[in-house]
């Protein structure tokens, strides 16, 4: 067998990410070898594999989903954006520069579409079923002329293709029919049919409609996944606390100590890798937000400044909103602080910046005996080691080079007082560090918390996907969707006028 498929959707944010993962912890827990892939990702929340190459953090997750190594094979193009028009370019693992999105989608992404192929076939070869995601919609005219991630791809490797339509959002029957009634036959050849998403409800109460839709379309529906709270894998954007939603509603213990441990993150522009915070929510008692006003950091026992991929806009952002001032207080009244990647550069007494921004000398917030000066090759490793005497294990994605020059080290960064400083995303993954950490930050902020002794963040990840995986299994025709998987979109599909637009 050498099977494939690509999850489409209706819209963004439809669930492509989520079913993805969910069809492949369905089929390993089958016996089957199966891969991840997504031939083009938007996303400023990123990973790096164990040979030094930065895919998107979905992929990472969908791999683990499939308990196989993520590698660059699975994402063989990172668009990382650095501003409103304007992309850093990753290919293969490895930036390749920045371009315009009139630059990328001008000739840049066509000539792309050789590697993807190639690392499709790849994949394809080693496993048994490679399961794809799109991106997007399938059906954004204005762009199918060089689209190398969703119908491009389908009709280059001939895959059949599921789409996928949130309910919950509504409109989900016209966003079927207007997917598909937007392509041209020979792409709509390849749409085999439906999976909703997010329905809240009386199934019995939808399938008039998707008798309906099978009437209008001749395709019919693989199945319908019910609305769950706490669902998701590493979001691609956006601002959510991936497993805070499932230690909530899961049977965790109340706090372990008397108190609560209030932690805010600071909602800097492109914020990267805000998922170094999951760890923290996954904790019983620690209570994680986003915030963008000094005054929410009066009330904070720990106060995130997180990875972003532009330093010095960020830091411009934190002065404008009266953030920094706040931060600068903070530390001096000995409240704990974490910058992490570009967070922690923020925190530092200087910058040299002729790379990401080209703004060239700025002075950071001086809060950590820190000079940063960005290099143009990018660090991208795995590092391990110890700290507050703990194993830890993390990854590095930067172009900053950090020069300490005191304090305490701490990982590859500096502790002063209650503020951390570190180049390492990940760090708080590692159980044992997580709580000697929080230990560190409750004795700082005078809070009575107690980290709870036997949370596992990787078996709370396990547990995530396990659930993604039972969701298929339970509410999909598993049947039909190996059918599918193994042989192709069925033969015969009609035509749904009026097509694609010459």
């Amino acid at each position: 067998m050498s099977g494939g498929l690509l999850v489409a959707g209706t819209t963004s944010d439809a669930g492509k990410s989520v079913v993805t993962a969910g069809i492949c912890r369905w089929l390993v827990r089958q016996g089957v070898k199966v891969a991840p892939f997504k031939a083009q990702n938007m996303s400023l929340n990123s990973f790096v594999t164990r040979e030094g190459a930065e895919i998107g953090r979905a992929q990472a997750m969908q791999a683990q989903a499939c308990r196989v190594e993520p590698t660059a094979l699975m994402n063989p193009v990172l668009l990382k954006p650095g501003g409103e028009r304007s992309s850093q370019v990753v290919l293969l693992g490895k930036p390749v520069g920045e371009l315009s999105a009139r630059g990328y989608h001008g000739g840049r992404q066509q000539k792309l579409l050789g590697t993807v192929l190639d690392c499709l076939a790849e994949l394809r070869g080693t496993y048994d079923a490679v399961i794809c995601e799109g991106a997007g919609s399938p059906a954004e005219i204005n762009l199918r002329r060089t689209d190398i991630v969703n119908m491009g791809i389908a009709r280059n490797a001939r895959l059949p293709v599921l789409v996928v339509g949130d309910i919950d959002r509504g409109g989900v029957f016209a966003s079927f029919f207007g997917t598909v009634a937007l392509l041209s036959p020979e792409d709509q050849e390849l749409v085999a049919g439906f999976l909703v998403n997010k329905f809240r409800g009386d199934v019995s109460l939808l399938e008039p409609g998707l008798d309906m839709l099978h009437g209008l379309t001749g395709r019919r529906t693989y199945g319908v996944l019910p609305f769950r709270h706490g669902l998701g894998i590493d979001e691609e954007d956006g601002m959510a606390v991936s497993l805070r939603g499932t230690v909530r509603e899961s049977n965790v213990a109340p706090p372990v100590g008397q108190d609560v441990l209030r932690v805010a993150v600071c909602a800097i522009p492109l914020m990267s890798n805000f998922t170094d915070v999951d760890a923290l929510a996954a904790e019983p008692g620690v209570v994680v937000r986003f915030v963008d006003r000094p005054e929410e950091l009066a009330d904070a026992d720990l106060v995130v400044v997180p990875g972003t991929r532009g330093t010095v806009r960020a830091l411009q952002w934190l002065r404008e909103r009266g953030l920094a001032d706040a931060l600068v207080r903070r530390a001096a009244d000995g409240r704990p602080v974490l910058g992490v990647c570009g967070g922690f550069q923020i925190l530092g007494e200087h910058i040299e910046d002729d790379v990401e921004s080209r703004a060239g000398q700025v002075d950071g917030l001086g809060i950590l005996p820190v000079r940063v000066r960005f290099a143009r090759e990018k660090t991208l490793t795995r590092p391990v080691g110890e700290a507050l005497g703990e194993h830890v294990e993390g990854y590095e994605i930067h172009h900053g080079v950090a020069d300490v020059t005191g304090g305490e080290t701490f990982l590859d960064g500096c502790r002063v007082g209650a503020v951390w400083g570190t180049h390492w995303h990940g760090s708080l993954e590692s159980d044992g560090f997580r709580r000697a950490f929080l230990r560190e930050v409750a004795a700082a902020a005078g809070r009575r918390f107690v980290p709870a002794p036997g949370t596992s963040f990787a078996a709370l990840r396990e547990e995530q996907l396990d659930r993604l995986g039972d969701l298929i299994e339970e509410h999909a025709d598993t049947d039909a969707l190996w059918r599918l998987i193994e042989s192709g979109a069925p033969q015969g599909l009609p035509f749904i006028s009026p097509g694609a637009p010459a």
